[in-house]
């Protein structure tokens, strides 16, 4: 009987390695990027702080006014053009990069008292999300992004300013795409 159990024990074993051995072996598959969807999320509660998201809605609101052109829009459905309901949160993960890291960090000494708080803020959920992949080619994503990058740059500091002004759109629509 106990070489029974010590035998059933051991199949029960191999085969949890066995499965451990294969989820590795997937989510490895040669470095290329693999759907893990759960990476793509954040959670309902990020967006529930009345205090965070005051202070975001206050700082896109501030830097609006000194908005000069008002013909341009970066975040909007455009920038979803050609981009599956599954692939959103990866390609608003993309924005919060480019938003935190080019725009947001050089203009930090900007639009105070807020702007301190919202940048951790954005970077915080900037480092829940940097897991987030997708399963197939994203040079549809890389170039709607690009496009984004591109005119931010094209606009020069209004550009910046512009995209501050938005942080309220980045929030809303990190939102709907991720959580």
């Amino acid at each position: 009987m106990a070489t029974l159990q010590k035998s059933e024990s051991f199949s029960l074993m191999g085969t949890l390695a066995a499965s451990c051995l294969l989820l590795i072996a997937l989510s490895v598959q040669g470095g290329a990027a693999v759907p893990v969807r759960s990476h793509c999320r954040l959670d309902k509660s990020n967006f529930q702080r009345p205090y965070i998201t005051n202070h975001t809605f206050m700082l896109a609101n501030e830097a609006s006014l000194a908005d000069n052109n008002t013909d341009v829009r970066l975040i909007g459905e455009k920038l979803f053009r050609g981009v599956n309901m599954s692939e959103r949160c990866y390609l608003m993960k993309q924005v919060l990069n480019f938003t935190v890291e080019e725009v947001l960090l050089p203009q930090s000494d900007r639009f105070q008292p807020y702007m301190h708080e919202v940048v951790s803020f954005l970077a915080r959920l900037s480092n829940e999300l940097s897991q987030c992949r997708i399963e197939r080619d994203d040079q549809h994503i890389r170039r709607n992004v690009q496009q984004l990058k591109d005119t931010v740059k094209k606009l020069g500091e209004s550009g910046k300013i512009k995209a501050i002004g938005e942080l309220n759109l980045l929030f809303m629509f990190l939102k709907n795409a991720c959580i």
